[in-house]
């Protein structure tokens, strides 16, 4: 057997669908492997791109998600390597390499990308013989996929995937989580049912199938509050009126009254790497935060939980919710009620202002009508992100997939082509700034040939929008954010996309209903008003919040 069929086989042992991405020379053995094989190969316009598909792929399917570079491009797969680290989703990058036993081209395009990738995943190998296949994608797989997970790398060199010899792939093993210890439960249970104020917090880590079940069984059982952090919206339906709101800032606002009111956070898959949801403070004795996760505790100095319980977070949820049984009487959550009508008050009269370009508020609002019960959004990185993230009410899982970890720009593209690729039955929308579109359009080619119906929204501003907000908020002066930017209709048609563009408020949400309904890849323009950010997100929401 070839050395490249191996390693296919290998992929294909384990459970591979897809792999996205770039050949070059330097892998055509594998390529023509994966061309005898039931793996569908994803070309894209540019790796990057690919590593973003790749790890949505791993995301929202919890399966590795494998994308292909070759030896020089690999260096393109950085960003979205890190995007899966950070962002806890398993990848597998594949690139290709120069002969290693002998070459005849000295240092020509060479780059130590073995060395490159060690601080950006979990697991980085360069396979030197035939023999090291089976086990170097097994170790791949299982590392990317074992909690917390992640991105992992493998190099295959020209002449080794040319190799002929014996092997076949290692099965995967039968393996289970530990469960989290009786005692810290015990202790987590007497801090809960002692506390009067207790609240629920539903992090990234929480959002896994089984533990999405779990939290929803201890939630309308137990009747605890809660709120999620960005990454951790939609495990449970944001309409169930014990939801109290997301944390998209660190401190001010609303959610943050009911933090700061509470007495107990049970604070579910929370990772440091998300931005963080809430500042814990050093003296705050009155307030104990319970951590309940699949690994201890990273302490920094706005979180230093006073009880741990680790181990698989279903399981940890379920023997929870065993314990404590039912609602305690002593429980009072009426100043939770209190905040989030003020919440829901302040959301009602941003839902049908009528200026153009839109008002964020409105547009959130319009998305989320328009948009199928089971859609699926798919942000960008950029200012709309803390409107989404605060005003849009996600219903399932991965239903409003944004970044929260690297918050890298030009991922919501190639995100939306890899979601509708993994459901091809349900609507699908990118929602990007017009910078973050810029960097990866050209994937616009891509959604094209493959033939998707997808609707995407350029929100433009003209400019890189966060970051002047954030340079208004330093009181410096407006400075190097503006941009100029292509005519976005005629753009999207030079692909055979479908372009539009709205001239008011009233025709965006008519125009995305008709886009829906209507096969193709779909680029709407939508000019938007970031004017509000300083008054709502900074001086009314803190203003409104300290009222309470």
């Amino acid at each position: 057997m070839k050395a490249s069929d191996l390693f296919v086989k290998s992929l294909e042992a384990e459970g591979v669908e897809y792999v996205f991405g770039i050949p070059g020379e330097e892998n055509l053995d594998l390529l023509e492997s994966l061309r005898r094989s039931k793996i569908r190969l994803i070309l894209t316009r540019h790796e990057q791109a690919a590593g973003f598909m790749a790890a949505t792929y791993g995301r929202l399917t919890g399966r590795t998600g494998v994308c292909l570079a070759t030896l020089g491009p690999a260096t393109n797969f950085v960003t979205a390597a890190a995007y899966a680290q950070l962002g806890g989703m398993p990848m597998l990058m594949v690139t290709g390499q120069k002969p290693i036993k002998s070459s005849k081209q000295g240092h020509f395009q060479i780059v130590d990308v073995v060395r490159m990738m060690e601080p950006l995943t979990k697991y980085t190998r360069q396979i030197v013989s035939i023999a090291n296949i089976p086990a170097a994608v097994r170790e791949a797989v299982r590392q990317a996929e074992e909690e917390r997970l992640g991105a992992t790398h493998l190099e295959l060199p020209e002449d080794v995937a040319h190799e002929e010899g014996d092997g076949k792939p290692i099965p995967k093993s039968y393996s289970r989580r530990p469960i989290a210890e009786q005692k810290a439960v015990a202790r987590a249970v007497e801090a809960i049912t002692r506390a009067k104020h207790p609240l629920l917090m539903i992090g990234a880590g929480g959002n896994r199938k089984t533990t999405t079940k779990m939290l929803r069984e201890f939630v309308d059982q137990i009747g605890i509050p809660f709120f999620t952090t960005q990454m951790g919206k939609g495990v449970i339906d944001e309409s169930h009126p014990m939801w109290l709101g997301n944390a998209t800032l660190s401190d001010g606002d609303f959610v943050h009254r009911a933090i700061d009111h509470a007495d107990c956070i049970i604070n579910v898959g929370h990772d440091v790497i998300e931005k963080p949801p809430f500042f814990m403070r050093s003296g705050d004795a009155e307030k104990t935060v319970i951590h309940v996760n699949f690994l201890g505790a990273e302490v920094d100095t706005v979180y230093f939980p006073q009880i741990e319980v680790v181990g698989d977070i279903a399981n940890a949820v379920w023997q929870l919710k065993e314990s404590l049984k039912e609602r305690q009487e002593h429980w009072d959550f009426a100043r939770f009620k209190e905040i989030k009508e003020h919440f829901e008050a302040h959301l009602v009269k941003g839902q049908h202002d009528d200026r153009f370009p839109m008002y964020p508020v409105r547009l959130v609002n319009d998305v989320y009508e328009t948009t199928p019960a089971d859609g699926i959004v798919c942000l960008d990185n950029g200012m709309y992100k803390i409107w989404f993230a605060r005003y849009y009410r996600a219903h399932e899982p991965n239903s409003l997939l944004l970044d929260n970890a690297l918050a890298s720009m030009g991922a919501g593209l190639p995100s939306a082509i890899a979601t509708k690729i993994v459901h091809p039955d349900r609507k699908v929308m990118a929602v990007c700034g017009d910078g973050g579109f810029m960097m990866n359009s050209q994937e616009l080619e891509t959604a094209v040939r493959l033939e998707l119906d997808l609707v995407i929204l350029i929100l433009r501003d003209d400019a890189f929008g966060m970051i002047r907000w954030k340079q208004e908020n330093m009181n410096f002066p407006d400075y190097g954010m503006t941009l100029a930017n292509p005519d976005f209709v005629a753009y999207a048609q030079s692909y055979g996309a479908k372009g539009h563009r709205i001239g008011s408020a009233a025709e965006f949400a008519p125009l995305v209903r008709e886009c829906f309904a209507t096969p193709g890849v779909h680029v709407i323009d939508v000019p938007i008003d970031y004017s509000d950010n300083e008054r709502v997100l900074n001086r009314e929401i803190k203003r409104l919040s300290a009222q309470l």
